[in-house]
This record gives C-alpha cells, structure tokens and sequence, in this order.
C-alpha cells in the first residue's frame, strides 16, 4: 500500500468480486471506509489555535501528577471530527434502523412522544439539589410512575432510585438480607438459582455474599419444583428466579414455588426483565413474589443500549417494604416530598439505606410515565398479547427449519428459542449469526440460555409489523438452510459489513486498548 503526501494510508481494501476491481480508498459506494482517529490526524498538529502557553512556574500545583511526556492525541480541524463520526455511526445498527431481535433485551422502538415530554423544561434540566419546592412536578412524576408500576404488579411498594437491572437484583437482594437479620435468620447463606434463570441472579446473589446454588430445569425448559422444594431448608435465604424464563416460557408453578419457598422461612426475588410478555395480564404479587425489578427500557420503552442511562425500579411485597431502600417520594400534607431518613414505625422502617446519591434518572421515569398513561390499561394489555403472538408466529415460521427445543411444550411467551442441532458438521450459531448480517440484520442473542446447545434466542416484542417479521423469517430460513447445505460462504461471513469476520476471542482475551504509531517509512523500507 502507498502512502500519499498527506500521511493517509487506506486499509487494505477487500479483492474485487468478479470482474469489478476493489476501490482504491476501501470505500464501497455510501458506505464509507474510515480509519482510526489516530490514523487520520496526529499529534503534532492541531485543529484549533491556541495562543502560546505562559511559561510554568518552577514549583507546580500538579506535584507528581504533571505530565512529563506529550499526551498523543491526534488534532483534527472540526470538519474531520465530525466526519469521522458521523461515518462511524453509519457503521452501527439500532432499533430505529430495523428489526433488532436480541432475545432477552426487549429493543422495542421508543416512541418520540416520549422524547418530547422528557425534553420539557422542568424534567430535562432538573437538578437534584434543588428545593423541594421548585421540583414539585417532578417528584409528581415520580410518584404517579411509582404507583402505576404498584399498580400494575399488585405489589406494595417500590423503589425508584436502581439504576439498572442487576443493580435492581442487588437491591431486592439486600433488602431480603435486611429482613432475614431482622428476624435473627442471618444464618441463611444461600440462595436457590434455577438453571433458566438470568446470568445477572447468581451473580448478584455472590456479590451479595450468598452462596449459590442451582436448580435444574425440567425436559419442557421449566423449573423443576420437586428439586427445588427438596433443597429449601434452614439455611435457604431465598430463590431468584426469572418468569416468564429464558427460554421463553411462563413457569406455571411459580405459586407453588412461592408458597413453598415462603413456608421454609424464605424469599422470592423475581427477576422482571421479562415482564414485557405479561405487562396487564399477570400481576407478579399474585403469584407470591417478594422483590422483582422492573427495567423500564424493556417494558416501558424508554432508550436501550449504549451505555445508559438505565432505570431498574424494584417492587416489593409487604413483608420487605420496611427492609426497602431510600429515599423515596410521598405526598405529605398537599405536596410532594422526598423521605430521605427512617421513620420509627413508619413503612421503611428498617430500610437497609441507599442505592444511589439521589433517587434515579428523571428522564427515564418521564419517558416511562409517558408510555404508560398514552397505553392505558387496554394499551399495556395488548403490548404483552402482541408480543407473544409476534414470538408465536417467528417460532412456528421457523421450527420446520430451526431446532425448537421447546416448540412441543406448546406457545412460547415474548421469545422464540431454537438451536444449532440439525446443521451441517462444522456449522454452528455463530455462522447462522454472521450470515443474518449480511441479509442486513442484528443477529439474535447467541449462545444464551446456556441450557439450550448453540442457543439462538429471538425476541420481536410487540413493535414489529407482520411484514417486518415476514422479512426476516425469510432472511433467517435462507441462512439456515445454507448453514444445513454446508455452504462454505457462512464460513467467512459476513462479505456485505465493513469489517469481515473477526478473530472475536482473541480481542476478547487481547484487546489492543492503545495506539501505537506504526514504524517510520524509512524504517520500514528498510
């Protein structure tokens, strides 16, 4: 490759198919090559004049953390910072783009009613310290959410301020920890995980200082109860688990499961990531359920991936109410207040104290509330009954092709579940994976629930037309059908993306996390 007088250098560019050359840049028509910031700028000049620097004292205020060698940043004038990102984002997928399957996730669209109300003054600029008295509608928000997500899960109580889904685990966990200490039951160090349960609860769990221990599933995909019930004991503080499951299913004994679990001294965590699939249908304080966390970016449409913000708020039964985090918003008197400190007697009264600095991401339960109060009671309902009839129908589209596991157990909820058995030697999901990408789809989530080989779990949720579905089902049948044929095209897929297959393991286990300026010319002609 040459270098021009510039100092730009073109990666090297994809061999041209047939008898179309590859373009010199790397660039294939609209979708642009681009090449790391540090590539296309460097550090000895920059973008912007800077009046010369004042001589430094000789003594600085730094001490040992002054900088003793130049930072390396590359200077890019302000037109190649913006093209440089901007080609960059036309390299990522989002749901505002096309369907994103990732079972587990729930990435509905987020509708922009919800962006306009968050945006109103008052919500977006708030601060947390201001006085209670300028706030009053926002802590009036806060509220009217908390009692609809009360409402809406036939629990007692919640708490706002869990940033996020295993930050809401940690939370419902430390509050059963509360209640056990409470009644003297400290003893009880272990907490029953069944296998179709979240990867986040046994985690939490150990961070929490339990000891985890699992619970197998049945042939069918669901709990199994008579295992479950033959390990509860005096030292089982409790059992998280996740309904409706992994693997797509509604666990139909989780009343028994709660009535046993509550007779041996414990507590029920149920992990609410799910809760799409039966949002006004089910009301989990029916079935007994001590704590479950709500994530609002999964059931309440609020923004999905890309590092945050989350909302995770956590409901809770009677029994952990008093052991349950502050602060939380209660109207006193006409108007609203933020309770920051136990009250003797009062509800929360042996709260195991605070979560967070403040009480939770204001844009979050704005959006939130937003979705609520525009579905209405009827609205929510047919959310969850789109959602699994949306599930349905990719799952019976597809199991004449795909593995389904679980297919004759009867209707999955809010995902489709199916494996790599029945593929060619040597294929896998990976390669069902990357050959979705180039049909021009995120790949659904791979290799989870780890009880189900070569897993591949897709979720719709109910935002998707018929015509959507119909398109990917058709792009997935190809895919797989190539991956039973044996086609060693899958192998090096996807061809169509910016980026080939990568070596994923190894960035994994050796990221190159610092840039390195490649040898001089004159060094490497040598």
């Amino acid at each position: 490759m040459s270098i021009n007088q510039s100092g730009w250098r073109p990666t090297a560019p994809e061999q041209g198919k047939g008898n179309v050359p590859a373009s010199v840049t790397g660039n294939k028509a609209l979708m642009l090559e681009e090449a790391l910031i540090f590539e296309i700028g460097d550090s000895h000049t920059t973008g912007v004049d800077f009046a010369t620097a004042p001589a430094r004292a000789a003594t600085s205020k730094l001490g040992a953390l002054a900088r003793k060698a130049p930072i390396g940043l590359p200077g890019l004038s302000e037109p190649e910072t913006v093209r440089h990102y901007t080609r960059l984002s036309r390299q990522n997928y989002g749901i505002d783009l096309g369907f994103f399957p990732l079972g587990s996730c729930t990435m509905k669209h987020n509708p922009r009613l919800n962006e306009k109300m968050a945006r109103l003054p008052g919500f977006s600029d708030v601060h947390p310290l201001q006085p209670v008295d300028t706030v009053q509608g926002a802590l009036e928000v806060i509220h009217q959410l908390a009692h609809w997500l009360v409402t809406l899960t036939g629990m007692t109580s919640v708490a706002m301020s869990p940033k996020a889904g295993a930050h809401g685990e940690l939370c419902g966990v430390l509050a059963i920890r509360a209640a056990l200490e409470a009644k003297g039951e400290g003893h009880r160090k272990i907490i029953l995980v069944p296998e179709s349960a979240h990867g986040t609860n046994p985690a939490t769990a150990a961070f929490a200082g339990y000891s985890v221990e699992d619970i197998p599933a049945t042939a069918e995909g669901r709990v199994d109860t008579a295992a479950l019930k033959a390990r509860l004991g005096p030292d089982v503080a409790g059992v998280m688990i996740t309904n409706p499951n992994t693997c797509g299913l509604f666990e139909r004994d989780m009343r028994e499961i709660s009535d046993a679990v509550h007779a041996a001294g414990g507590f029920v965590y149920c992990d609410g990531a799910n809760f799409n699939a039966i949002v006004g249908r089910v009301r989990p304080g029916d079935l007994g359920i001590d704590a479950m966390h709500i994530n609002l970016h999964k059931t309440f449409s609020t923004p999905h991936g890309g590092g945050g913000p989350g909302s995770g708020p956590v409901v809770f039964s009677a029994a952990l109410t008093p052991y349950a985090p502050l602060p939380f918003v209660e109207k006193q008197d006409g108007q609203f207040v933020l309770v920051e400190e136990e009250t003797a007697g009062e509800h929360h009264a042996g709260s195991f104290g605070r979560m967070v600095a403040f009480h939770g991401q204001m844009g979050m339960f704005t959006r939130a509330l937003t979705y609520i109060l525009s579905h209405g009671a009827d609205g929510l309902r047919q959310v969850s009954e789109d959602a699994v009839l949306n599930a349905n129908y990719i799952l019976r589209s597809l199991d004449d092709t795909l593995d389904a596991p679980f297919g004759p157990s009867g209707p999955c909820m809010h995902e489709a579940l199916f494996s790599d058995s029945g593929l060619a030697e040597g294929f896998s999901t990976i390669d069902v994976a990357k050959g979705l990408i180039d049909e021009g789809f995120h790949p659904m989530t791979m290799y989870f629930p780890l009880v189900v080989h070569g897993a591949m779990l897709v979720e719709p949720t109910e935002t998707e037309s018929k015509a959507a579905l119909d398109q990917f089902i058709a792009a997935l049948r190809s895919v797989a059908e190539r991956a039973k044929a044996g086609d060693p095209s899958l192998k090096t897929a996807p061809h169509f993306a910016p980026r080939a297959r990568l070596d994923e393991t190894l960035a994994a286990r050796k990221p190159v996390l610092v840039w390195k300026d490649p040898a001089p010319l004159a060094q490497a002609a040598e």
